[in-house]
């Protein structure tokens, strides 16, 4: 249990970076991490490095198991699963694909012409850019395992339930008729090397972090703001738990807002630090990751107005009921 602590601890929060940047502000910037520009200072440095490298390490694992299952494969794996299997394996695919919600969506058309069944689609397009396994181990390090897991959980959950409602709706109909027509020929897997594998991984994480880091710096210097300069109770007023709009409000919030998972964690972490319930924190996230505007925009170029309102009405109601849920048994996670 001790390794395992320590472990935890100096891979995941990387306590030993959080001891070398305090060293370096209060012996370069000769500035406390107890004040609030040297606490600033800090937490952004410790947060953005910490995040950068846990990143890169996770999706270099990540995309070198993924080089085994290409997008034609995926395809055949789904299509032979129907019901609500195959929704659960829409979801769990997802979770092995580190795209944004507008990344996802080209993924969507193409697992729609091939013609995999549309909930199971719809479950995969909810959690991809919800929960993926780069984002559960930058959860853990963040807010610890239990976080971690029951946010991978209810995500799991919402995609799940949201694609078996949007299939028993037949909502077939509502996609725009191109869609249908995009060429969907299969196309055999070309073998891969080790080499290939690896080249593979490297590329993905040059390209995922090329892609995010201008969201991950802005989100971690918003949480740089929020942790040390906006008051406690200002927070506690708006997103307490003592507020019974808290979880609408954050939910609301966080779906104009267009950012990955890893751009939103430091403003999650400073909001949890500040008193807010861990459902409100939890209901922002996916709003942010799930429902942006942008993301939006390019759904309504591939499903008619009608699936787009149901789509966005389920998963929005699937994360308040989350977040409700979380804050009534938050005690579990003390």
């Amino acid at each position: 249990m001790a390794i395992f602590t320590f472990l935890n601890d100096q891979l995941l929060k990387m306590k030993w970076l959080w001891n070398l940047i305090e060293i370096l502000v209060e012996k370069f910037f000769k500035l406390s991490i107890n004040s609030r520009i040297g606490g600033s200072i800090h937490f952004f440095i410790y947060d953005t490095i910490k995040i950068f490298i846990l990143l890169s390490v996770m999706i270099y694992l990540i995309s070198y198991i993924q080089s085994y299952f290409p997008p034609e494969r995926t395809k055949k794996i789904i299509g032979g699963i129907k019901g609500v299997k195959g929704n659960i394996l829409g979801a769990l695919l997802g979770i092995l694909t580190p795209f944004c919600s507008c990344s996802s969506i080209p993924i969507f058309v193409g697992f729609v012409s091939a013609g995999l069944p549309l909930g199971a689609t719809f479950s995969f397009l909810i959690s991809s850019p919800m929960i993926d396994l780069a984002s559960l181990m930058l959860l853990m390090s963040f807010f610890g395992t239990k976080i971690g897991v029951v946010y991978v959980v209810v995500g799991v959950i919402v995609a799940v339930m949201g694609g078996v409602l949007i299939n028993n709706l037949k909502m077939e109909k509502y996609v725009e008729d191109y869609v249908w027509a995009v060429d969907g020929a299969e196309v055999e897997p070309k073998g891969m090397t080790r080499k290939d594998r690896m080249e593979f991984s490297k590329d993905q994480v040059k390209d995922i972090v090329g892609r995010v880091w201008p969201y991950i710096l802005v989100g971690v210097g918003i949480g740089a703001g929020i942790h040390n300069w906006v008051p406690q109770s200002i927070i506690e007023r708006i997103l307490g738990e003592n507020n019974p709009f808290s979880v609408l409000i954050a939910t609301f919030i966080g779906i104009p807002i267009y950012a990955d998972i890893f751009g939103t964690l430091p403003i999650a972490e400073a909001l949890l630090a500040k008193g807010v319930g861990i459902g409100t924190v939890i209901a922002f996230m996916m709003g942010v990751t799930t429902l942006s505007i942008p993301s939006l925009v390019m759904l309504s170029k591939v499903v008619k107005p009608k699936l787009l309102i149901t789509f966005v009405a389920i998963v929005t109601l699937g994360i308040i009921i989350v977040g409700y849920g979380l804050n009534a048994f938050s005690f579990i996670f003390v």
